[in-house]
Formats: structure tokens, C-alpha cells, sequence
């Protein structure tokens, strides 16, 4: 049958309560199945996975579920799968146990494209223990992060890059795989943030290059919890171990904290709902996820650019960038109006939207749009549809008046 959006929307209950949910990057709404996963699994699991009661071997069978479910997700080994709070909490745990890395005479590559997630934690580090920081810039216009700049970017002595997959922000989608090489090619990591990208496309650990793969299952309608997916698991016998167990191995290295088993129940059910997506898809998990989420992007590709065509009609509407290359997502600015007076109308017409970005945006600072009042974030989503389009148009249009 395909993608149907109808049968999608009756999958999930809050798309009941009037709004017009067009803000993904605060958490895509959350489908029956994820729910009950989670309430079921609260039930009958244990707070810890190691002892021999029932309950307890439940909660391992969750982990390992778990494991499995986000290594189909990126196409990556379940080995290689660490689990924790969320993905901003996760990367910066990462970044603590990679600091041996970059000292002195080092220096590493952050993107200005990236949210401040993958930022963070390693300026921290480089300010810590002296490593030479440098930036790949995105152009203006298009707000596309140009990958020939890598070549003068990484040099010998660059230990990490780190890079998005795709901006939750303006929507681009950078070509990872050529920073990827050339960092391989002088003895250093990448960490790519697949936060923005893994609701919309179909993640390849292998086809980006990563070492590092950052996921957030809260991003496609699961619940907070996020991932760390390494593409060779003997990595993580490699470098320090956070874990407040001195005899950990392996993915429980970087897991500091225990697990909440019932919310990685929600991981499961939230992947599976991913991969049934398109009802014609067969074949593995993995496999079913690539159907789908292959179907997804043809509805989103010509809802998008119906998105495109209604705003283009705005002439006090701007959106930025332009990138060939996108997920569906984007910002925009009203003319003479702050963000955050326009997302207050919208929500006055029962729309949700992102006004401003949580902790800011170098690269919204970057663009200059800060300076002017800040601009607004939406995204499609799954459940997303023209309808919902031509309300948030007419919200806006009324904005002129």
C-alpha cells in the first residue's frame, strides 16, 4: 500500500488535541505503541539487569533489544551500542573519555553548522588541555557547510573532527564522507551528530565514515534516550573508561549511569514503528527500515516543496538557506517582527513552532540573524500534512495584515 499519512496520525493519540505540531526538533509526538512499551516494560523490569530474578533478566533482554534496535537503525554492531540520558549528555561523556587525545600540539574541527550538543564538550576539552580549535564555516546564502574546505581544515596534527548529519536548524545535510576520509587519512576520529538526520534518512554508519555515530530516540518518537553507535566496538576498550564499574567492558564503558530498561522497551517499539512505516515493507528490521523511511522521504519531498512554494508567496516571509542537499526542516524571519512575537501568534492559532534555539545558535549568530530578532524552526514530520501547511500560511499571511 506505501505511505499512508492518515493511518500514521491514527497511530498516535496527542495528534488529538487541536495543535498542528510542526516543532520536531522539541520531540516528534509520540505513537500509541511507544506508550504502552514503556508502561508495560515499567511493570515488569528491574532497576538493575545482573541479578538472577525474573524481572531482572527482563530488564537484560531490554538492553540487549535495545542495543539491537539502534544498531538497525545506523547499520552499525550492537557491540558498539552505548545507551544513556540523551545524546547532548552522552557526547559529552565521550568527549571526557577522548581528552588524552587533545593536548597540546593537537588540534581538532568543529562545524559552526552544528548544535551546540556536538560543540560543547570539546570546546571544553580543547580549552582544557590546549588543542588548536578550527571552524568549517557555511556559506551565507545557501547556509551549506562546503566540504573542499576540509582539505586546509585537517591537517596532520587533527586528532577529531565532529560534524552533523544533518542541521535541525536550516536543514542541510553536509557531505560527511569527505571530511571522514581525510581525517582517517592523518590518523584521527570523526563524531558525526545523526540527531537531525536519523528521523528523515536513512543512517549508514559505514556510507558516512563515522567512527561515531549520535542519536537521539526522542527525535523520531521515542523517549529520551540517547545513543552512541561506535562502528568499531574494539574502540571502546581503547580509550578511558567512565563507568563507575571498575570492571566494565565494552558499550558500558561510556555508561555511566544505570539504565532506565522501561524507557529502552520505548526505544524498541519506536524503531519498529520507523520500519512499519510504509505497511509493503518486508524482510529484516533493518530492511524495513530502509523501505520506509525510502517512502517517507518521497512524501516529504513533495510536501516539502509545496512548504517551499506556500512561503515563497510571503513577501514578508524570508527562509534561509537554500542547500541542495536538506532534510525537511527549516527557519525563517518575518520582516519586522522578533521570532518570538511571530511563534506566539502561530501558537495563538494552535501551531506549535521553535522560536529561538534552547542554549542558542552559533549558527543562527553566525548568519546575523540573532542580531535581528531571531528566527523561527519548523520541521515536517511524519505525521505532517498539507492541510497543516496551508493553516500555519494563512497564520502568517494574517501577520501583513
Amino acid at each position: 500500500m506505501g505511505y499512508d499519512v492518515a493511518r500514521v496520525r491514527g497511530s498516535i493519540p496527542s495528534l488529538g488535541d487541536g495543535w498542528i505540531h510542526l516543532d520536531p526538533q522539541n520531540g516528534m509526538q509520540i505513537p500509541d505503541r511507544v506508550s504502552t512499551a514503556v508502561s508495560t516494560a515499567f511493570r515488569g523490569s528491574a532497576s538493575t539487569h545482573t541479578s538472577g530474578h525474573m524481572s531482572s533478566r527482563r530488564s537484560a533482554g531490554l538492553l540487549e533489544a535495545a542495543r539491537q534496535a539502534i544498531a538497525d537503525l545506523v547499520g552499525g554492531d550492537p557491540a558498539g551500542v552505548v545507551l544513556g540520558p540523551d545524546r547532548a549528555t552522552m557526547l559529552a561523556w565521550l568527549a571526557e573519555s577522548m581528552s588524552s587525545r587533545l593536548g597540546l600540539g593537537t588540534g581538532l574541527v568543529l562545524s559552526r553548522l552544528d548544535e551546540e550538543a556536538n560543540v560543547a564538550p570539546w570546546l571544553r576539552i580543547a580549552n582544557r588541555y590546549g588543542a588548536q580549535v578550527r571552524w568549517a564555516e557555511v556559506e551565507i546564502d545557501t547556509c551549506e557547510l562546503p566540504s573542499w574546505q576540509f582539505e586546509e581544515l585537517i591537517t596532520t596534527t587533527t586528532r577529531l573532527v565532529a560534524m552533523t548529519a544533518a542541521s535541525p536548524i536550516v536543514g542541510s545535510a553536509p557531505d560527511v564522507r569527505v571530511a571522514a576520509d581525510r581525517v582517517h587519512a592523518v590518523g584521527g576520529l570523526i563524531v558525526v551528530d545523526a540527531a537531525g538526520a536519523a528521523p528523515y534518512a536513512h543512517v549508514d554508519i559505514e556510507e558516512l565514515g563515522a567512527d561515531v555515530v549520535a542519536v537521539n530516540a526522542s527525535a523520531w518518537g521515542g523517549p529520551q534516550v540517547g545513543a552512541l553507535v561506535f562502528r568499531d566496538p574494539e574502540l571502546l576498550d581503547k580509550i578511558p573508561s567512565m563507568s563507575l564499574n571498575p570492571f566494565a567492558k565494552g558499550a558500558e564503558r561510556l555508561e555511566v549511569a544505570g539504565h532506565q530498561y522501561a524507557l529502552l522497551a520505548g526505544v524498541v517499539s519506536s524503531i519498529d514503528y520507523l520500519s512499519n512505516l510504509d505497511e509493503s515493507a518486508t524482510g529484516t528490521r533493518r530492511e524495513r527500515l530502509q523501505l520506509s523511511i525510502g517512502s517517507l522521504q518521497d512524501y516529504h519531498d513533495r510536501l516539502f516543496d509545496y512548504l517551499m512554494r506556500s512561503l515563497e508567496k510571503l513577501d514578508h516571509v524570508m527562509v534561509l538557506g537554500a542547500a541542495p542537499s536538506r532534510i525537511p526542516t527549516l527557519s525563517f524571519t518575518v520582516e519586522n517582527t522578533a521570532a518570538e512575537k511571530v511563534s506566539e501568534h502561530l501558537a495563538q492559532n494552535r501551531i506549535g513552532t521553535v522560536a529561538g534555539i534552547h542554549s542558542g545558535s552559533r549558527l543562527l549568530d553566525a548568519l546575523g540573524v540573532n542580531d535581528e530578532g531571531g528566527a523561527v524552526t519548523i520541521g515536517l514530520a511524519p505525521y505532517t500534512t498539507r492541510y497543516e501547511i496551508d493553516q500555519l500560511v494563512k497564520a502568517l499571511a494574517s501577520l501583513a495584515m
